[in-house]
This record gives C-alpha cells, structure tokens and sequence, in this order.
C-alpha cells in the first residue's frame, strides 16, 4: 500500500506529468476564454473584463512555477489575454507594439548587449577574475564576506532597479563564485538591495516619476517640488525596504537562527560542500559564453581591463548626475547618461583589450559570444514586457484596485494598501506601472478616511513598498529576470528561493503599518 503510494507520488511529482497537466489546464482555459467571448460572458465593464482580468497574468506565473518553464508559461498567458480581449491576432496587437518601442530598445542596447558583450569581453581579457583575486585580498576572506561585499555594491550601485541588477551582479558575480556563494543566494542579494535601495537611497529618477502621478490628486501636491518633497519626507517609513535591506544584510552575516526557506537552506548547504553554484538540473540564464575564460595566449590581465570599463560605467552615470542635480539644482532637468555609460563602458573594453595587444578578432569573438549568452534573457524580457501590455488590454490592475478598494477597513488602509499594490506588481511584474494605477487612488482614498498628513505618509509609503515587494517576487518582471541573469541562476529557483526572505520583510512591514496605526489614530 505503501510503496504503491510512493509510486503515484513520484509519477505526480515527474516534471512531465506536471507539464501535461499545466498544458492540459491552459487548454481548458482557452476553451472556456474562447466560448466566455463569444457567448460574452464576461463584457468589459469600467475598463475591464472582470474576474477574466486577472487571467492572463495569473495563468502565467501559476504555469512558471509548476512547470518550471518560463517562455512557454509567458507566451501563454499572452495567448489567453488576446482571446478574452477579443484581439487574437496577438502579434500585431501586442507583440509587435511592445518589442517595437524605444523603451525595449533601451533594454535590448543597455541591459543586454552591452551587459552581455561587456562580460564576453572580459571573457578574453580576464579582467572579471582579476579583479575577484584582487577583491578577495583586499576584503573578501570567505562566503559571508563575499555576500556583504554584494550588499555593499548594491547598495552603491542604487541609481535604479535595473541598472542596479546589472551593474552589481556583473561586478560581484566572479568574487562570489570564487568562494562559493550559490547562485540563489547571489541573485536574491542582487535583487533585495536593487529596488529596495533605489527607493531608501532615491537620489535617482524615482522621485521624480512618483511625483509626477501624485501632482494634483491633492492640494497638497500642486507642485513637483512639492511631491519630490513628500517622497523625501517619506523615506523613513517605507518599511519594506527597510526590512528588505536589513534581512540582506543578516542574511550576508549568516546570523539568521535558521534561514527562511528549505530550497534556499539546500543552496546554501550544495554550494559550500563544492557540489555546484547551480542546482542538478538547472537552466541558469547566464550561457556558457559568459561564464568560461577564454584569455588569448600571451594577454596579461590587469586590474585596469576590469576597472576602466567598470569606471567609465560609473563615471559616465554617476558625475553628470551628481552635478546637474546637487550642484547645478536643475531638480528633474538633471543628467542621466544611462545608455550612453553602458556604451562607453564596452568601447573602453575594446579600447584596452587593443591597447594591451589582443587583436580585434579576438575582442570581436568575446563581444559576439557575450551577446550570444544572453539571449535567453532577451526572449523572456520580451515576452514579459508583452505581457505587461496584455494586462494593460484586459485591464488587470484597475479590476484589483475596484475588488479590493471596496473590503479595505479604514484602520488597516495602509497595510492594506501595501497587500493590494503587492499582489497588482506581481501579476504585472512593474512596480512603475502599478504605482501608475495606485496612486491616482490611493492618495484621494487616504485623505477622504483619515484627513491628516501622517496618515497620508504612511499609506505613501505603503504603495511603494508594496509594489517593489511584488516587483521584486514576480518571474515576469524585468529586475527579477535581470538579477538571474548578471548572477547566472535559474530564474525559478531565484524566484523560489528568494520569496520566503522577500515575504518576511514584507509581514514585518504590514504589521509595522498595522501598528502604527493603532497606535496614532
């Protein structure tokens, strides 16, 4: 009887039996989108089709992870929001807008071909693994050194969710391979001191952006000025970065009493044994090409064929921000060379690989196979913009907004709110655009409850923890897809094993909003 369950358990547990079933679920659902349109069942109503909104997105992620296949489960879950919103011919309708904007071009020239030929640069050059050899004698002894080395470059490297994936996961993916930090540890690291620290540490475009969609919604916010000041005002009580940032850092220092999560334990425990950075089985995002040296005899790495390009990144960012900004005051008209830096930093790669004797061939070859390992990447980067787009069509943020907007006690609003903009950002996979569709709510709704500008601060800060928690957990968005990617994880083990330590961050920030609350009003 025994053995005979065993058997059924491991026949369910086979990944494809699971992805029979997840197809077969798909198809039934297409079945019943397809007779809902044409029967119109479910009609669009206030900007959306109801509880058929929230299907594409959710059949996505649920489809990610149970069959542990992330372009599939995307390209589904675009295929049933074309048959709910009635528009079938789903290339012209959303593939094609959505790959087609200047937007993805950025991210195709930025995050992906000058991140990808930067490292197959380094590939040839050796810089990467000079400088881990370096760091590892200046600071890093060991793996709880080699991750606080991570928290402290994602917190430096703060300008920006994505550009933060990238520039800290490229510069400490070498040390920490070095010492043995699993790439689930890595990625989650990456990723908790990306949006967390951009929105704690907001001397980047936030401010701005977020500023923007509240101009208006009050009298308190007639301004820009006047919003980028209460962003400001509102840093202390963002508890969810603030939680983020600080499990990180006990979770670099091992002073966790145990650490949330089995599969993470099992990373941890398989990575310092030596029996791989990756789990048995896995598709990490990063390719062969970007993880494998392949320096030309007689090249001589240095130092410098890792920090010029990296300095010229940072520079090139960083200084004409820095002055525009803070000593110019040109407030939102500042200086943002993102593209620009990402390009100079690849070109000054070429420049001192030529310099240093290597011919043009060879740098050439190390760009074109650094370009080459990250198209996983870039096909589920275009996929999930898609689907973001499919959201938008089927309208699944305002259906959330409309459903829970009428159940929120006004004790518990801004716990409540964060819960809300948590489950809108990962079905969505953007904290930008769930704060675009919050926060034109969310702001008039806190001050029609409790007319009083601490309350106000809190339920703030509430949307944006809560979107970044959602952002940060969801496999469709773009920071989570980018932190697996600079890291080299599979990106459903990066999702499943960063979520435990991502929600405990989260539960302690809604209790603190709960709290104080109670405690003020």
């Amino acid at each position: 009887m025994s053995n005979d369950f065993a058997g059924t358990k491991k026949k369910w547990g086979d990944p494809d039996t699971r992805r029979k079933i997840g197809t077969g679920a798909f198809l039934v659902l297409i079945i019943a989108g397809v007779y809902a349109g044409m029967n119109q069942i479910f009609p669009e109503q206030n900007g959306h089709y109801g509880l058929w909104s929230v299907m594409p997105p959710l059949v996505a992620i649920v489809l990610a992870f149970y069959t542990r296949e992330v372009v599939s489960s995307l390209f589904l879950g675009i295929c049933l929001g074309g048959v709910i919103s009635g528009k079938l011919n789903i290339v012209q309708e959303f593939l094609i807008p959505s790959v087609g904007t200047e937007s993805f071009a950025l991210i195709i020239l930025v995050y992906l071909w000058a991140l990808g030929g930067l490292i197959g640069i380094w590939t040839r050059t050796g810089g990467a693994e000079k400088f881990a050899v370096w760091a590892s004698k200046k600071m890093v002894r060991g793996p709880q050194s080699a991750k606080f080395f991570t928290w402290m470059m994602g917190l430096i490297f703060h300008q920006g969710g994505t550009i933060s994936t990238v520039l800290t996961g490229a510069t400490v993916r070498p040390v920490a391979d070095k010492h043995r930090v699993s790439h689930e540890e890595l990625s989650y690291m990456v990723d908790s001191t990306a949006s967390p620290a951009a929105t704690l540490i907001p001397f980047n475009v936030w401010p701005f952006y977020v500023g923007g969609l509240v101009i208006g919604t009050l009298p308190l916010f007639e301004t820009t000025q006047q919003s980028i000041a209460f962003f400001f005002s509102a840093l202390p009580y963002n508890f969810y970065a603030i939680f983020a940032i600080l499990i990180t850092l006990i979770f670099a220092w091992d002073k966790f009493p145990f650490v949330p999560g089995k599969k993470m334990r099992a990373a941890i425990k398989r990575a310092r044994a030596g029996e791989g950075l990756d789990r048995q089985g896995s598709t990490p995002m990063a390719a062969e090409e970007l993880t494998k040296n392949k320096v030309p005899e007689g090249y001589k790495p240095g130092l410098i064929d890792f920090f010029g390009p990296i300095g010229t990144l940072l520079g090139v960012a960083i200084i004409p921000y820095v002055i525009t900004y803070f000593i110019m005051d040109l407030g939102e008209d500042s200086v943002l060379l993102v593209a620009e830096a990402f390009v100079l930093a690849v070109l000054v790669g070429f420049g001192i690989a030529l310099a240093k004797g290597m011919t043009l061939r060879q740098v050439v070859d190390g760009f074109v196979d650094g370009c080459k390992g990250v198209t996983i990447g870039a096909i589920i980067l275009a996929l999930a913009v898609t689907l973001k787009s499919v959201a938008d069509a089927v309208g699944t943020a305002p259906y959330v907004v409309e459903l829970a907007g009428d159940v929120i006690p006004p004790f518990l609003l801004p716990g409540l709110l964060m819960i809300l903009c948590m489950l809108i950002a990962f079905s969505t996979g953007t904290s930008w655009g769930t704060y675009a569709v919050v926060f034109p709510v969310a702001i008039p709704l806190a001050w029609a409850v409790i007319p009083d500008p601490f309350f106000l601060t809190l339920c703030f800060s509430a949307v944006i923890g809560g979107s970044v928690f959602g952002d940060q957990c969801s496999p469709i968005s773009d920071t989570t897809i980018l932190s697996s990617l600079s890291t080299g994880c599979d990106l459903m083990d990066h999702v499943q094993t960063q979520f435990p330590l991502a929600i405990l961050a989260g539960t302690l920030a809604v209790i603190s909003y709960a709290g104080i609350v109670l405690l003020s009003f």
